[in-house]
């Protein structure tokens, strides 16, 4: 559960958007009380962590207040409120007053919200929270333009910002769409200069990361990410390796009967496949049904088959399930003699067609040789 994970669990009912809305989630929620205490009681409950919630005010105070007060009897540990309602926006003055009202009747936390206009200084948290009567202050937009805005000693230049901001988005590898939002919204009308304009075209890191100077970091960075992925690779490949040594190990230690031919879909008609070969030849001896065992090592296959008491393998690992059984009916019907080994040169022209090398043969050669000498006779 991610209650293990998290300091507490947040319910925004203050979404004012459209989709929000449609899909009676956020603020669509202000007017369904009953559904309100339902979702939190259970949550609060039901969970270890702290669960609090964020709303909007209603039009009429006193709904709002009838509101907090259900909100406070399900046992949150907090209350934010936007003081605003679901149809106003940042240009609409925040209704701080009813944050205050708010604050004088329910006994819990209430987070004051809805004031980045008026805030534009550390200083200015603390006027904005004895406004209210609430005991914090949350903002969002302020902080998005600037977040140096929380130091207090005051805002750093936004150039130094954005900085440190792109030095970020370099380490933690940002991709460009994010790492360009987020600079937009520092910038705001900045965005009309020259070297905003830049930025707006810009679809590559590269061309952002210059605009401040840290190509070159960028460069750093980006091999540094390559050679990590090499190395993660190697060492990924190393395992696949061992756990196809280790299968082998068990494939003899349980005398399973193998060969090591790749099977090629190309090389065989529906009629003749090896696994209906083997099916109508089980029939004709009223033998029991087969029994496929597949195991998937990374991205390839191997699959064991038993038939009549008997294991048989194919060495050659394949790329999906399907194949390998296909492959370890093959490996069966070439030992009870009932199909040839196919020719070497059609493994070879289908490989290249598939364009790629899913063997894994001891020999380490890239191809699953036939070894028609010394095939385990069948018990």
């Amino acid at each position: 559960m991610v209650e293990n994970d998290v300091s507490g669990i947040d319910v925004n009912m203050g979404c004012p958007k459209e989709f929000s809305i449609k899909g009676g989630m956020g603020a669509a929620l202000l007017t369904q009380p009953e559904k309100v205490k339902a979702i939190l009681t259970s949550l609060t409950q039901g969970l270890s962590c702290p669960v609090t919630c964020k709303i909007r005010v209603l039009p009429e105070l006193d709904k709002t207040l009838e509101l907090v007060k259900i909100i406070e009897s399900t046992g949150v540990a907090a209350i934010a409120v936007h003081g605003r309602t679901i149809t106003e926006r940042q240009q609409h003055k925040n209704r701080s007053y009813v944050i205050r009202a708010i604050s004088e009747v329910v006994s819990i936390p209430v987070i004051a919200n809805g004031g980045s206009g008026e805030i534009t200084c550390y200083g200015d948290f603390e006027t904005f929270r004895k406004a209210t009567g609430a005991s914090s202050v949350m903002i969002a937009r302020q902080a998005e333009w600037n977040c140096s805005i929380f130091r207090k000693n005051g805002k750093l230049p936004l150039d130094d910002v954005i900085e440190k901001y792109i030095r970020y988005a370099i380490e933690y590898d940002s991709n460009v769409w994010n790492t360009k939002y987020c600079i937009q919204q520092m910038l705001g009308s900045l965005q009309e200069s020259e070297r905003g304009k830049v930025l707006l075209s810009a679809q590559k890191m590269e061309i952002i990361c210059d605009l401040w100077n840290l190509g070159d970091l960028l460069k750093e960075k980006k091999q540094e990410i390559h050679s990590k992925s090499e190395n993660l690779k190697r060492l990924e490949d190393r395992d696949v390796e061992l756990q196809v040594a280790l299968k082998r190990r068990r494939i003899s230690d349980e005398n399973i009967h193998e060969v090591d031919v790749k099977f090629l879909r190309s090389n065989y008609g529906m009629d003749d496949l090896p696994k209906s070969v083997l099916w109508n030849w089980i029939l004709e001896n009223d033998l029991d049904k087969p029994v496929y065992n597949t195991e998937q090592y990374e991205k390839s296959f191997q699959s064991v088959i038993t038939v009549n008491g008997v294991k048989y393998t194919n060495r050659c690992l394949e790329k999906n399930k399907k194949n390998a059984e296909q492959a370890a009916a093959l490996a069966a019907v070439i030992i009870l003699g009932l199909m040839k080994y196919p020719k070497e040169e059609n493994q070879t022209s289908e490989k290249e067609l598939d364009g790629q090398d899913h063997s894994h043969s001891e020999n380490n050669s890239g191809v699953c040789h036939n070894l028609t000498n010394n095939i385990p006779p069948v018990r």
